[in-house]
């Protein structure tokens, strides 16, 4: 049975190396309707988030406490930086993945694929040469709340890889119920990506996949890297030791690299995404339904998005 104790909850003695049994969990904000897509800028000490069915991006920073980042944000879901800096967004509403250039300037990085529009992108990494992985759901345009409503133009909702040199836009995956977040391991050599279609069929898939990365390109040796038992895995972060932190429907769940349940921290409301950020990169920003929470871990965030 595992130990509950605070807000955290221990299903394997390896947890209690990787949280502090002290810290607590801290509600920094309380006024979205959605709180998604955390990205943390060390460089400005800050950060963005998205509060999606609001139309806008919201920063927070220590000193300055809560702003708005941008509004109307187009229905923006996940961001990550890439390797110059530079934000990389999913806009549900333009149906796009954007990159936010230093002087403001919007720039499209893919908005179709074979000639016809995406679907909704909706969480995006950036590996070390430069490639923009990003899932390609239907929520933001299965309603009028996260985006626009309308029929989807692709057959398949897939995984694809965006080429840093040529542009071209490639299905990495395709057979997702609906793909949502997604992670490099620390050395690069896996991705695991999370299908949260029991969203809307509980029947259907509410697991985190992993597959290897090879020569940066392909994705192979596909199979399933675990299974929530309290609502879907969003959003996801890793580790420097390589474990998942998760977001669920209790809260955060840990996972180690062998896909064993490590622990969860409870969070009191339903968690959609996470990132890890300060200046050691050991304080878990966590996006939960209408809030923005934050608690303080025993390890570090890797690098990689």
């Amino acid at each position: 049975m595992p130990q509950k104790t605070s807000i955290y909850e221990i299903h394997d003695e390896a947890f209690r190396q990787l949280i502090v049994g002290s810290a607590a969990l801290e509600e920094l904000y309380s006024d979205c309707r959605w709180a998604e897509g955390p990205a943390w800028f060390a460089d400005l000490n800050c950060l963005i988030w998205s509060d999606i069915p609001n139309q806008r991006m919201m920063r927070w920073a220590p000193e300055g406490g809560v702003s708005v980042f941008r509004s109307p944000s187009n229905f923006v879901n996940g961001n990550t930086r890439d390797r110059q800096g530079r934000l990389v967004s999913c806009e549900h509403g333009g149906r796009r993945v954007t990159r936010t250039e230093i002087d403001g300037s919007i720039t499209i990085l893919a908005d179709r694929y074979q000639g016809k529009r995406l679907n909704s992108p909706n969480d995006v990494v950036v590996r070390s040469d430069g490639s923009v992985w990003f899932t390609d759901p239907t929520y933001g345009i299965k309603s009028d709340y996260e985006g626009y409503r309308a029929e989807p133009e692709q057959d398949t909702r897939n995984v694809y890889r965006l080429d840093p040199v040529s542009g071209d836009l490639e299905a990495a995956v395709t057979d997702f119920g609906q793909p949502n977040g997604l992670a490099f391991s620390p050395d690069e050599t896996r991705l695991y990506v999370a299908d949260s279609a029991s969203s809307h069929d509980i029947k259907a898939p509410r697991h985190i996949r992993v597959f290897d990365v090879i020569d940066g390109r392909r994705l192979s040796n596909d199979r399933i890297f675990c299974s929530l038992d309290n609502g879907l895995p969003d959003g996801f972060r890793v580790d420097v030791k390589g474990n998942i932190w998760t977001s669920a429907g209790d809260g955060v769940h840990c996972f180690s690299p062998d896909g064993v349940l490590l622990g969860k921290i409870l969070v009191p409301q339903t968690v959609a995404n996470l990132t890890f950020g300060g200046p050691r990169r050991n304080r878990l920003f966590i996006t939960a339904t209408k809030s923005l929470y934050s608690v303080f871990v025993a390890t570090n965030g890797a690098a990689l998005g």
